[in-house]
């Protein structure tokens, strides 16, 4: 069973540790000053043809389901976090957003009643303590509107992960339409306030056709499908913390690709988000099924009743 765990969340982390490439591929490869716009491709493509591909639309209850958690994980977490970027430095953004965790041990023990534990506590600080060394500069400036974006989108995220784990998927449908589903709200929800905000750039390049393929086939619809089946398999906390991976690898990648040096502290920060990630690992996992199961063995095959 360790083993199993232990190969669920090696595969999970893949999905945080290629977000974290997302800042290397916006500053190479896109066109600049359109983060939104990068944010709607990143998500619509994929959305829609995963969707295509499943031959399957939500019903019932599953069309606001799908809805809240398209725009919980995706559209309203996407906007938040430019927002948050636009208004603080990448730094404090990142630290604020490592508030994550917490929000989700919160809202696991509301609605999944999961039990708070010290260790959990613990790694949660741990984890934040070594995002904060990693990527927290000496000319760090706060600005309320960015604090408020940014603790909104870890809000989000964290809502999102934990109703995927309390809902589950319904009966029938593939973990890859089920993340079509919610890539596809997510960028219905993002183009028309990039197209209104930001605009279509003037031309594309290669490299830009290339950093925009990148972000939709490799960052969303593989990453997410990762993402969500390590929602479905882990503890809600367990998962929230592999997002920690996400700020080490975009370090790393830096350091290796951009020549941005690495101090002493972010060395001791990358050690104490590794430390954090093991820890939170070793928490126990629940047994139980997903949540709605009782209800779809109740409900007739043909269709969700509307709640």
């Amino acid at each position: 069973m360790k083993d199993r765990t232990g190969l669920d969340s090696a595969l999970t982390a893949l999905a945080p540790m290629v977000w974290g490439s997302t800042y290397l591929v916006t500053t190479q490869l896109l066109p600049p000053d359109r983060p939104l716009l990068a944010a709607a491709v990143r998500a619509l493509p994929g959305g829609l043809i995963l969707t295509a591909a499943g031959r399957t639309l939500p019903r019932g209850r599953w069309w606001w389901r799908a809805f809240a958690l398209g725009a919980l994980n995706i559209g309203v977490f996407f906007y938040l976090l430019f927002v948050a970027a636009y208004h603080l430095p990448g730094g404090v953004a990142s630290l604020v957003g490592s508030i994550q965790p917490v929000f989700v041990l919160l809202l696991s023990a509301l609605l999944l009643r999961d039990k708070v534990r010290g260790r959990q506590v613990a790694a949660c600080l741990l984890g934040t303590l070594g995002v904060g060394l990693l990527v927290l500069g000496p000319k760090a400036g706060l600005d309320i509107v960015g604090v408020l974006a940014g603790m909104g989108g870890a809000a989000c995220m964290a809502a999102g992960i934990v109703l995927t784990k309390r809902w589950g998927r319904p009966p029938g449908v593939s973990l890859l339409t089920f993340t079509g589903w919610q890539l596809a709200v997510g960028g219905l929800l993002l183009t028309p306030v990039a197209l209104f905000a930001e605009g279509l750039p003037a031309r594309l390049s290669g490299s830009n056709v290339v950093g925009f393929g990148y972000l939709s086939f490799i960052g969303a619809l593989l990453a997410y499908a990762v993402w969500f089946r390590g929602i479905e398999r882990l503890p809600a906390l367990t998962v929230s913390m592999l997002g920690f991976t996400s700020p080490l690898a975009a370090t790393v990648l830096g350091y290796v690709f951009l020549h941005q040096r690495l101090t002493l502290v972010q060395a001791a920060g990358a050690v104490a988000v590794v430390a954090a990630v093991l820890l939170a690992q070793q928490l126990p996992v629940r047994k139980d099924r997903q949540h709605d199961d009782t209800d779809h063995m109740k409900e007739p095959a043909s269709h969700d009743p509307v709640a």
